[in-house]
């Protein structure tokens, strides 16, 4: 028997509607044409399955010789398999104006299921993670299509919404963070849903504490300190929250010299997810704009955690971060040298210095221009960052212009 004979016989064509989980996937094809993947791998998860439908995938190459049986393709299995899982098709990938009405939807609708834990919670009521689970899900799924439309509806703040919004954005900056490490699929989504909850515990703070638009005292700092231990207590209630979820409750405030709250865990003993979650939970906090308090550019809180690290947060994994959400993070707002506004819409990889801005108005001239995007990082357009802005420092309404530019 020749080579192409063995090879041959380690191949079978199916359709698609024959592929189950536990088969090894070596090449995939759609109505139009092929589809290259970088790495073959196991079917893990239905969800692949229902991505592959959903890009028009018609049927696939599988080596029978390597098939797992279901009952054999155990959680353990999956979370060794990490490396060998078959990677998202690069055609599900959709464009930011595409994603983005999508994602406002998911935003909105996670915006409202928040609002409704925080009121069952102070209630005592029981969390419905179910319902909590599918909305983060939902964003795991926008992000891998296309994790910038998201990201852009974590830079639009309210004043007024921070704990709402707080929660669902690092649970997003959460989920962009994985998919930039490549943290499997499965964990992931423990990691959003861990992330969305993290902060529930604040709820049952007094709001005079909680809101208070000054400085805290010692002993309300203290105070305000038990919304860990609040909000651990609060999904103990909860049946069937992992173990993944319970570690990024408890240790986003840990830090890696001891010096963190509530357990002060130091490095050894603080998890990887637990590091992540510090950093990003930092991040938005910083950024955010709060009654009392101006969001900071997101360059000035990178500086930040590069200068508390390693103190207090893991200098490797800030550094990722900042890796993953470029310099100038999709949607921040700046001024061109040129005097022109707009919103970062794309980052550059390959010059970071140099992203692509959807600008919209002159500052020079003081009206609003026709919208263009602008590659800087080609010489035609001779226009560089001056700086990051905020919308008040000319007068501008930035959601509706945000709207104008990518949702309507």
């Amino acid at each position: 028997m020749s080579n192409s004979d063995n090879v041959l016989e380690k191949q079978k064509k199916i359709p698609l509607n024959q592929l189950t989980l536990g088969m090894y996937v070596l090449s995939i094809f759609t109505k139009n044409k092929d589809v290259n993947i970088k790495s073959e791998g196991y079917i893990l998860k239905e969800s692949s399955i229902e991505q592959l439908k959903k890009s028009h995938v018609t049927y696939v190459i599988i080596d029978p010789s390597k098939t797992k049986k279901n009952d054999t393709t155990k959680d353990s299995e999956i979370a060794t398999a990490e490396k060998s899982s078959i990677p998202e098709p690069k055609d599900l990938t959709t464009s930011l104006d595409k994603e983005i009405k999508t994602a406002n939807k998911l935003y909105n609708n996670a915006k409202a299921l928040q609002e409704k834990i925080l009121q069952d919670i102070t209630l005592n009521k029981i969390i419905d993670t179910n319902a909590v689970q599918e909305s983060t899900d939902a964003i795991v799924d926008s992000i891998f299509r296309n994790p910038d439309a998201l990201l852009c509806m974590t830079r639009l703040r309210m004043k007024d919404d921070y704990l709402v919004e707080h929660s669902l954005n690092v649970s997003i900056l959460m989920t962009i963070f994985c998919k930039h490490l490549n943290i499997e699929r499965k964990v992931m989504e423990q990691l959003a849903l861990g992330a969305f909850l993290h902060d529930i515990g604040k709820v049952l703070i007094p709001d005079h504490i909680l809101h208070k638009p000054s400085k805290l005292t010692s002993d309300e700092y203290e105070i305000m300190k038990t919304h860990v231990i609040l909000g651990v207590e609060a999904l103990k209630e909860t049946p069937h929250v992992s173990n993944i979820v319970m570690s990024v409750v408890k240790e986003h405030h840990e830090r890696i010299d001891g010096k963190g709250y509530p357990n002060q865990l130091e490095a050894k003993d603080i998890s990887l997810y637990g590091r992540m979650i510090a950093i990003v939970d930092s991040y938005d906090a910083m950024t955010a704009e709060r009654v009392y308090k101006a969001g900071m550019h997101p360059i000035r809180a990178f500086k930040i955690l590069m200068s508390e690290s390693p103190n207090s947060y893991d200098k490797a994994l800030v550094e990722q971060f900042i890796q993953c959400l470029g310099l100038y993070p999709i949607g921040t707002l700046v001024k061109l040298n040129s005097g022109k506004v707009g919103l970062i819409s794309r980052l550059n990889k390959n010059k970071p210095l140099n992203p692509f801005v959807r600008v919209f108005y002159n500052t020079r001239l003081n009206q609003v221009i026709t919208m263009e995007e602008l590659d800087l990082s080609k010489p035609k357009y001779n226009d560089q960052i001056a700086s990051c802005i905020k919308p008040d420092e000319f007068n501008l309404d930035l959601l509706k212009f945000f709207k104008n530019a990518f949702i309507d």
